[in-house]
C-alpha cells in the first residue's frame, strides 16, 4: 500500500514539476537549470563515492560503490541531447554502481543546440577509445544509457562496429529514444513526463542539417547486426514505449541477443527513483545482473 501511494505521488510530481519544464517555450538554458534542481530528488545509495576526472579530453564523473570494481560501465545520460549532465544522473549511476559492481563513468558530452550531431557521438566514442588505450579490455566494459543516452548507446555500438573497433560486453538502455522522426510515438493519455512538442524541438536542435532517419541519430533505422547483448527497459505509460518495442524488434531481426522488459503503470526513465520505489530498485538490480552476466570473469 505504501509503495502504491509513493508511486502515485511520484507520478504527480513528474506531471506537475518536470513535464511543464520540458516545454518548447521554455528556453534551453532555463530547462537545464530547472532539471538540475528536479533531479536532486534522485539520491544515490549511501556509500557511493564520486570523483571528477578527464578521459579522452572530456570531463567525466566516476561513480564507485564498495572497495572493488568488477569492470567499467560507460553511462550516457539522457536529456534529449539538450539538457542533463553527469551531475543530474548521480542518483541513477550510484544505484547502477551498486547493482553492477562496476566503476561507472559518465561523460559530460557536448549538448545541442550549441553542439549538434555528431558532437555527442564523437565525445562518447573518444571516451570509449581512451578507456581502451588505458588498457581496459573491451570485455570489461559495458555501455548503458537512458532516453537520448539510450539511443546514443546503440549509435555508439553501431559506429564502433562499423569502424571495426572492439565492442563492449553488453548494452543496457532505459526508455531509449531511437526514432527522432516522431512518426511512431505512443500516445498514452497519462504520460507524466514527456510531450511531443518538446521532443520534436530537441530532435531538430540535435540533428542540425542531418536527416532524422540517419541511423546514428535514429538507430531503429539502422543495421544492428553484430551488436552485443542488449537489455531494454521501458514503462507502459511513456511516449517512447514504441521506440523500445521497435528497437527490440529490429535487434531481434538482426540476431542480437535481446531482452525487452515493460513495466506496467510506470513512466519515462522511472529508474531514477531507484532506492525509493521498489519496482525501480528491482529494475536497476535486473540491469546490474545483465551487466555482470556479460562482463568477462
Amino acid at each position: 500500500m505504501l509503495q502504491h501511494l509513493l508511486e502515485a505521488g511520484l507520478r504527480q510530481t513528474m506531471r506537475r514539476l518536470v513535464r511543464p519544464v520540458l516545454h518548447p517555450a521554455v528556453p534551453v538554458q532555463l530547462q537545464r537549470t530547472l532539471t538540475r534542481q528536479a533531479y536532486r530528488s534522485s539520491v544515490p545509495p549511501r556509500g557511493c563515492r564520486f570523483e571528477q576526472d578527464s578521459i579522452g579530453g572530456l570531463p567525466v564523473t566516476r561513480t564507485l560503490f564498495g572497495d572493488t570494481s568488477r569492470g567499467v560501465l560507460l553511462y550516457l545520460h539522457g536529456g534529449g541531447f539538450i539538457i542533463g549532465s553527469a551531475a543530474t544522473h548521480r542518483g541513477l549511476t550510484g544505484h547502477l554502481a551498486k547493482a553492477s559492481g562496476c566503476t561507472v563513468i559518465t561523460p559530460d558530452y557536448r549538448l545541442a543546440p550549441e553542439h549538434p550531431f555528431p558532437a555527442a557521438l564523437d565525445d562518447v566514442e573518444a571516451v570509449y577509445s581512451a578507456l581502451l588505450e588505458q588498457g581496459v579490455a573491451p570485455a570489461q566494459i559495458a555501455i548503458a544509457g537512458d532516453s537520448a543516452g539510450g539511443g546514443l548507446t546503440v549509435a555508439l555500438a553501431m559506429r564502433l562496429r562499423d569502424r571495426q573497433l572492439p565492442l563492449p560486453s553488453s548494452l543496457t538502455v532505459f526508455s531509449p529514444w531511437v526514432d527522432l522522426t516522431q512518426q511512431h510515438l505512443y500516445a498514452p493519455e497519462i504520460e507524466p513526463v514527456l510531450q511531443p512538442r518538446w521532443t520534436g524541438k530537441a530532435a531538430r536542435l540535435y540533428s542540425g542539417s542531418e536527416p532524422l532517419t540517419n541511423p546514428l541519430i535514429s538507430p531503429v533505422y539502422g543495421d544492428l547486426s553484430g551488436l552485443p547483448p542488449l537489455l531494454i527497459q521501458a514503462g507502459s505509460e511513456e511516449m517512447l514505449l514504441n521506440d523500445a518495442e521497435r528497437l527490440a524488434a529490429a535487434a531481434q531481426r538482426d540476431d542480437v541477443s535481446t531482452t525487452l522488459e515493460i513495466f506496467n503503470s510506470l513512466w519515462h526513465v522511472f529508474q531514477i527513483h531507484s532506492g525509493q520505489l521498489d519496482r525501480a530498485t528491482d529494475a536497476v538490480a535486473g540491469a546490474g545482473a545483465h551487466i555482470k552476466r556479460h562482463l568477462a570473469a
